[in-house]
């Protein structure tokens, strides 16, 4: 069972230090432990300082909640321009490697043959060719989904305390409804997702793994047959549904830990914004949209039994509920991500054949379900949906003694947007006859946070404040992608 508390991913979240499932003394349940449990909840979507923020905004007059949000479809480890979205036909095998090509809905364009169903209604989609990715590396994956070059912590020690897109919208934007956490990720491993670095804890995502049920998959991507518990917004057995109607007996009771919860610093005291937070936690909104099983079964079934395609089916429903940015690790390995193929000689990835070539009728199912599900509901001119790893793989095949695999090439890379309101139908940029550098039309790391800050309307001068008080802006060398406006 994927636990993101393992020894495997050490790391902590925002209230370790509350040990909210911990018994005390000789009670194995007490109200001080139920109420850990839920506060400690509530800390982990962020709500109290959100609500703290939206009442400030208000108070300036600046607009939250725009009703937008973003799915972030993020393929780790890195996979192939070249045979995924910028395929070089006329190139030989040892360039342009094993797969064929398809045309797709716009005149002139091709892309991988295992991609039909995206060829099929590419006027819904752009395909960027030309995105300069250097300096992005994996394990940590902050490059990309930070929008800063120095966000890369192998070479700068300073490279985590830059936020993640995500976590800066969580900050400055909010989610669209209340009751729903602003920034949610299905992890595989920590170092797969970006957080919010000098944002602060509240601004982390909130992994949803454990708060929803799904099948558990082993690292190379085997159905065990289990299914994980989904306990993780549930409140300890024993209180009941009536008991958490009688909200007022229940908060009054915060006044004695609040000198406790306050011990670490983790989060300010418990007060107003915190105890509308334990509302919105007794509400349920967010509970309902991580339960899969309200979904009709013949949409279940649309998207199919996969543990991928039920992450987006649940992404869908958190961005109706009112989340602001959800990420899908798209990974069965713990490690550099399952995108990482290296070749078939390089375990457990693979290589382009036998390691990319199954992952990409999957993806094409899962990425045209889920965009023509939020077309269907009217959704789509306000959900963006973004598909990218973290670099392209090399021109050459049979990179590190392998001779059907593809190393890390950080020079350029391809991603594919859809939604948001944005001008689609489009190719943007080019690489050279190889495909191993632009040609035409760079993109960047920060024109890809400027592009989804502009979606969000979150100024693009906005700063953030390091530990030792110092202004960063969220947008570096970068502006939104005129094309797409």
């Amino acid at each position: 069972m994927f636990d993101f508390h393992s020894k495997q991913h050490s790391f902590q979240h925002a209230f370790t230090d509350w040990n909210p499932r911990s018994g005390e003394g000789l009670m194995l349940l007490t109200r001080r432990n139920m109420l850990k449990a839920g506060v400690a909840g509530i800390a982990g979507l962020s709500l109290p300082s959100l609500l703290r923020a939206r009442a400030q905004a208000a108070q300036s007059g600046r607009k939250m909640g725009t009703g937008k949000s973003v799915i972030l479809l993020w393929m780790a480890g890195g996979p192939s321009h070249i045979d995924t979205w910028d395929p070089k036909p006329s190139r030989p095998w040892e360039n342009r490697g094993p797969f064929g090509v398809i045309n797709t809905k716009l005149p002139g364009v091709q892309i991988c043959e295992h991609l039909p169903k995206q060829a099929a209604m590419l006027d819904k989609f752009t395909i960027i060719r030309s995105v300069d990715s250097k300096r992005s590396n994996h394990e940590p994956n902050k490059v990309m989904q930070s929008g800063h070059r120095a966000a890369e912590p192998r070479v700068n020690p300073k490279g985590e305390s830059y936020p993640a897109i995500g976590s800066v919208v969580a900050k400055h934007h909010g989610p669209n409804y209340s009751g729903t956490p602003p920034y949610v990720a299905f992890m595989k491993s920590r170092s797969h997702i970006a957080f919010a670095g000098d944002l602060g804890k509240p601004f982390n995502p909130f992994i949803a793994d454990q708060a929803t049920r799904l099948p558990i998959y082993d690292l190379v991507g085997l159905n065990t047959g289990r299914h994980t518990s989904a306990d993780l917004l549930q409140l300890p057995s024993g209180v009941t549904d009536d008991r958490l109607v009688q909200r007022r007996s229940l908060l009054g009771q915060l006044d004695t830990i609040r000198a406790a919860l306050d011990a670490s610093g983790s989060m300010d005291a418990v007060d107003t914004y915190g105890r509308q937070a334990i509302e919105m936690l007794i509400g349920g909104k967010a509970r309902e949209a991580l339960d899969i099983q309200r979904e009709p079964p013949e949409m279940r079934e649309r998207y199919g039994n996969h543990l991928w395609c039920q992450q987006a089916l649940i992404a869908r429903r958190l961005v109706e509920a009112g989340t602001a940015f959800v990420t899908l690790d798209l990974s069965y390995h713990t490690a550099s991500g399952t995108w990482d193929t290296h070749g078939d000689n390089i375990p457990p990835y693979g290589g382009i054949s036998r390691g990319l070539g199954p992952l990409l009728p999957l993806f094409d199912h899962l990425l045209t379900t889920l965009v023509g599900d939020l077309d269907q509901r009217g959704l789509l001119d306000d959900v963006l949906v973004i598909a990218m790893g973290e670099f392209g793989r090399t021109p050459l095949m049979g990179t590190q003694g392998s001779t059907d695999g593809r190393n890390h090439w950080n020079e350029v890379m391809s991603m594919c947007l859809a939604g948001g309101g944005l001008r689609h139908g489009q190719v943007i940029g080019a690489t050279e006859r190889d495909g191993g550098q632009i040609a035409q039309r760079p993109v960047t790391p920060g024109d890809l946070a400027a592009t989804i800050y502009r979606h969000f309307q979150i100024p693009l001068d906005t700063q953030y404040l390091d530990p030792h008080g110092r202004p960063n802006y969220v947008v570096e060398d970068g502006a939104p992608i005129a094309e797409l406006f």
